[in-house]
């Protein structure tokens, strides 16, 4: 099995068609002999920054010299991001084995597991074989019954800023979004939080005091910004001074603050995480879609925020980076959000909306996206493409101008790739 065809394959199984629940994967897991049993994990859930803290656990954790697996959803551009080892995603001649190899236990069950619970068959297989040392582990849905949820007590569980997302799936009201985030604590396990959400800090402490697990929150009085601009940032955490991290974005601070907290938990459970490491690790983090500069002038500025508490997030990094407002918006988002909430946030900074619809069944229509923004007040213009909408954007901005383009993960691959036609088209 090649690898376009191994992809294929895995997109055949469609999540919406099961209802959720462990069975699945746990059925599949010990077909092919229980890996996730004889691995290590950092357990990473929460609604925003996920990935970023992934990220920077990863990559400290490679400095610290340890063999590191990373499994992440959703990519970017290929597939193959989603499962890594080192920094380097799987190749498709090890995705065709790996998938020709898992594929048999998969068929063989009474009940097909999902596209989540097949992929993360294969990660787990994969780790196992690369001889990872450790396995940083994000959720994909929730918690409790998310896929990844099939591992055994983590050396970390990591529950990263919380918001409202996936209501239809999680329940209406952030105490119902933390009750299934709160699945990942396991007994006697050591937990670190983000904080600052009280509902929710309060389902985790009591999940915490339930489970004999102990929790530690960040402590953000230790964090002191030294410097910031769109190459990313410098910042002191304790005792830590002087400390870079290449991610743009006034939140990534902070998300770096609950990776090294975390990490801290890992070093007194005798992982060899040292204040060197912890320096190169971060310096070379690289986690692209996050307030990622994708151009300077115009510039232009890529960003995943795709739910409220991640829009006013980036509102804040982009009032910061372009305090005269007048910033050109591509945007695109799923039929299930909040919109005005989402959007409302972005309304003072913005000169117009160019939306476009992503590619993906979940997908709100660009014309109805330009009729919600319409009735918010703002201007907004319907794009056929992604190409369309980048092209009017940047020509509205001009020399001196911003343009960002955001609303959904599923659009960073076709916003790179039209940008960079665009810089070819007008570069002398």
């Amino acid at each position: 099995m090649t690898g376009s065809e191994a992809i294929d394959y895995i997109h055949s199984f469609h999540w919406q068609s099961h209802a959720p629940g462990l069975a699945r994967i746990r059925t599949l897991l010990a077909a092919l002999g229980n890996p996730q049993k004889e691995l290590k994990f950092v357990h990473v859930a929460g609604t925003n920054g996920k990935g970023s803290t992934c990220a920077c656990l990863a990559s400290v954790l490679q400095a610290s010299g340890c063999r590191v697996g990373l499994n992440t959803s959703p990519y970017l551009v290929r597939f193959h991001e989603r499962i890594q080892v080192d920094g380097v995603p799987i190749s498709d001649e090890e995705l065709g084995e790996l998938t020709e190899e898992v594929r048999p236990a998969a068929e063989a069950m009474a009940e097909h597991p999902t596209e989540f619970e097949l992929i993360t068959a294969l990660a787990m297989v994969y780790f196992l074989r690369k001889k990872c040392d450790i396995v940083v582990l994000e959720v994909g849905l929730g918690g409790a019954l998310d896929a990844s949820n099939v591992i055994d007590v983590p050396e970390a569980a990591v529950l990263c800023a919380m918001g409202m997302d996936h209501v239809r799936e999680l329940g209406p009201t952030l105490t119902d979004i933390a009750r299934a985030k709160a699945g990942i604590i396991k007994p006697g396990g050591d937990v670190v939080s983000y904080g600052g959400a009280p509902e929710a800090d309060q389902v985790f402490r009591q999940v915490c005091r339930q489970q004999g697990a102990h929790l530690t929150e960040v402590d953000f009085s230790r964090l002191r910004l030294e410097e910031s601009d769109l190459s990313g940032s410098r910042f002191a955490f304790g005792d830590l001074k002087g400390l870079y991290l290449p991610l743009a974005g006034s939140y990534q601070p902070k998300n770096a603050a609950l990776a090294l907290t975390t990490l801290e938990v890992l070093r007194r459970r005798g992982w060899p995480v040292t204040e060197e490491s912890i320096r190169r690790g971060l310096a070379s983090v690289r986690w692209p879609g996050r307030f990622q500069l994708l151009r300077r002038d115009p510039a232009v500025v890529l960003d995943g925020a795709h739910n409220p508490h991640g829009m006013a997030a980036t509102a804040r990094s982009l009032a910061a980076a372009f305090p005269q407002g007048g910033v050109e918006f591509v945007l695109g988002i799923m039929a299930d959000k909040d919109v005005e909430r989402m959007l409302t946030p972005l309304l003072p900074l913005a000169d117009r909306f160019f939306t476009i619809r992503p590619d993906n069944p979940r997908a709100m229509e660009a014309g109805e996206l330009a009729r919600r923004l319409t009735a918010l007040g703002a201007r907004a213009q319907a794009c056929a493409s992604v190409e369309e909408a980048v092209e009017a954007a940047l020509a509205a901005a001009g020399p001196g101008g911003a343009v960002c383009a955001l609303g959904s993960l599923y659009l960073s691959a076709a916003v790179q790739q039209a940008v960079a036609d665009w810089t070819s088209r007008h570069t002398i």
